[in-house]
Formats: C-alpha cells, structure tokens, sequence
C-alpha cells in the first residue's frame, strides 16, 4: 500500500513535506520512492499525519452522574465513544481511568471498533479524595478495601483504599484487569464532593506500594495531580507522570525536569464542563471549582516548557457522547502553536505512554497509524475539532475510515 500525493507532517517536528508513505505487514516500509504498490490511496489536497494519540482519555465516564443508567447502555456509551475517538483520528489512547483491559480486548479482537488502548483500570483514590464516589456521611463501601460500583471487565471508576497494604492491593487488581499502567489520584479534584484542589493524596509510603507494584509489572505510575505538593509526594515516591499539573510552581518545575518527569495538561474537559454541564449532569455545586483551571493550567504549561519538561497532551473528556477529543489540540494550539501541539499529540505522548520505539511518528519500521485531513492543519488547527474533516485513518496498516 502507498499513500501518495499528501502534505505530510511527519510527527518529529520537521517542516511539512509533500511525499508518499509506503505500508507493508502494518508498519511502515518506505517514505517516498520505493516500498510495495499493490494499492494506492490517492492522498491529494490533503494534509498527512501520525495516528494522534489521546494521553488522557476516560472512555468509561460515561455516566458519573446518574448511576442509575443500566449496564447495557454503560457498554453500548463506551463502545461508541470508542469509534467516535478512531474516526476523528485518534490511533491510540490511554485511559487513564475507568475502562480495564476488557474494552481493549474486544477492540484488539475486532469485535468494537476503536482506537489501541491502554487502559490504567479503576484510579487508585484515598478516603475522601478524588475518585471516592461516597458523600460525606455514607459508611465506606466495604469498610475497608472499598471497590466503587463497576462491572469488571468494562469500567469501574476507582478502588478506594488507605495506607500501603491497601493501596498494594489494589494497583495489583487494576494490574489483574489488564491495567497497562497505574493510575493514582494525589490531590483533590474539579469533579469531586469532598475534597478540595488545594488538597494532597495518599502519604509517600503509599504511594510507593503503587509504584513498587507498578515497577514489579514492568511498568509506571501516573498521578492525577493538582497542586505541587501531591506533585512532590509523587516524585518523593518515584512517580513519572503527571496529569493536569494545574498549579505548577518554579521549583517543582524544576525538579520534574531534573528527573524526566512527564506532564500531561489537560484543558478541553475544562471548557466542555462548563459547555456541557447541563447535558452532562454537572451539579451546580461544582461549576465553581472549574473557573481557575484552565488559566492557571495555561500558566503552568507556559512555565513547565521553560524548563524543558516532557509536555504531552490528554483531553480529558468525559460524558455520553465524547465527540470533542479534537478541541485539545485546538487549545494547546492557541497556547503554543499548531506544530508544538501535533508533536505533543504524536511524537511525544508516544514518548509518555512508553511507545515511542513504534508509534508516534511518520518513519520506517514504525507501526502504520496514518490519518488525512481535509485542510491546512498548521493553518488552521480547528480541523481537529471537526472529526469530519478526517477523511481518511489507517491504524497498523489497516484503512478503517475513508470519506474521500
């Protein structure tokens, strides 16, 4: 197969190219003369990409706010906001709560169709803090290892559990459900009913039994992170990851750089909260916490590039009908540039997701995720808000859209 005629933004940075990508038993053979013809898609007015990845997705939060929607239409939210990720060009994702290796099977199988995913299986969350669905006067769900209303094998929010013995148990069921990295929570939240975004999570020793788990699997620790003291926490306990990263300081920017920490900023889901919140639920109470973010998640990504953090991108969004993933991408370019944010997007979430040697670029021998996109993306980066304007995605190889 070739590809041919596209501009082609490869992913790394480089300036756009006008070139053909040949594709052999799913990765990529040849980029220009040479590799095999026996297809030929004509690519022409069009603009060429990696397969975008998703850093931060939450294909299971499809119902936070009304437990009461039955489970088969749970199952039928989550297998449809899994096409609506691969048809607006999103190759890959990791979930980063929610979804466990379930979905990523019957999507690896063919049975769905979606994007590769890695999920993190239910969030790690304390007592009290983020992820704990309980209200404030309700007894712990099990008065101890308190697992949050699921279904094993689709979605299940967070496990919540307090001090290390717990904490290990529960990085090493999410791992048991197919977990492909470990999610933890180490401040408080936008979307939570007893906790605050000022507030730390989980002690360092914790912490610690996570990564301790996480590292016994071959693998790592995100964190849903705030402030700089669950930050610090983290990195005191080896934690490599950070989403959000809100309020981020001079000195915890400096030592996540000095370490290699990764941050992924997440502002679509800040927007959409307060587009959707009628459609989507939101009680009132919330819509409050959510003013400052996304200015003050500006502000940090402006200071974590200064000091040369690994800076991916994750939307974050959640709800029935999970069409926006495109707007981070739309954001970030707003903030930075459109070429900084499809790097991020490609390039470096392949990085942050432990990819990089297969995905997240155009070049020999990587896997072939390739999308094509009516227009001018440098140009204009609402594209990505647009899924109709993916005209084309192949995924390992495979074309699984084409609207040509």
């Amino acid at each position: 197969m070739r590809v041919e005629g596209g501009l082609v933004i490869d992913g790394t940075g480089t300036d756009p190219r006008r070139t053909a990508i040949g594709i052999a038993q799913g990765r990529i053979d040849a980029i220009g003369d040479g590799g095999r013809d026996d297809e030929t898609i004509d690519a022409g007015g069009l603009t060429v990409l990696p397969g975008l990845i998703d850093a931060h997705s939450h294909f299971g939060l499809v119902n936070e706010f009304d437990p009461d929607v039955a489970a088969a239409v749970v199952a039928a939210r989550i297998f449809r906001n899994c096409e609506l990720a691969l048809d607006a060009g999103f190759t890959t994702v990791r979930d980063t709560g929610g979804i466990d290796g379930g979905v990523a099977e019957a999507v690896r199988s063919g049975l769905i169709r979606g994007p590769r995913i890695l999920p993190s299986g239910p969030i790690l969350s304390q007592t009290g803090g983020h992820g704990d669905p309980t209200s404030a006067f309700h007894l712990p769900l099990d008065h101890g290892h308190g697992h949050s209303h699921g279904i094993p094998g689709l979605s299940q929010v967070s496990i919540v559990c307090d001090g290390p013995d717990q904490v290990r148990l529960a990085a090493r069921t999410a791992l048991k459900r197919g977990a492909t990295q470990v999610k933890v929570c180490v401040s408080g939240g936008v979307v939570s009913f007893t906790d605050k975004l000022e507030d730390a999570q989980f002690s360092v020793e914790e912490l610690i039994a996570a990564v301790q788990e996480a590292d016994a699997r071959g693998t790592y620790v995100t964190a849903h992170a705030h402030n700089t003291k669950g930050i610090q926490n983290g990195l005191d306990a080896g934690i490599e990851c950070f989403e959000h990263g809100t309020f981020l300081d001079e000195p915890t920017a400096r030592r996540m750089a000095s370490v290699g920490a990764h941050l992924v900023p997440t502002f679509a889901v800040c927007r959409l909260l307060v587009q959707e919140a009628d459609a989507w639920g939101i009680p009132a109470e919330i819509i409050p916490k959510i003013a400052p973010v996304e200015a003050a998640m500006a502000q940090s990504l402006k200071l974590a590039r200064e000091h040369g953090i690994t800076i991916g991108l994750g939307s974050d969004i959640l709800g029935p009908e999970q069409n926006r993933r495109g707007l981070e991408l739309l954001i970030r370019a707003e903030l930075e540039d459109a070429m900084t944010a499809i790097v991020s997007a490609t390039k470096v979430n392949a990085q942050v997701i432990r990819r990089d040697a297969e995905l997240g670029t155009i070049e020999v021998g990587k896997i072939a995720d390739v999308i094509a996109i009516d227009g001018d993306a440098l140009d204009d980066p609402s594209i990505f808000d647009d899924p109709t304007r993916v005209k084309l995605v192949i995924q390992g190889g495979v074309v699984v859209k084409d609207t040509r």
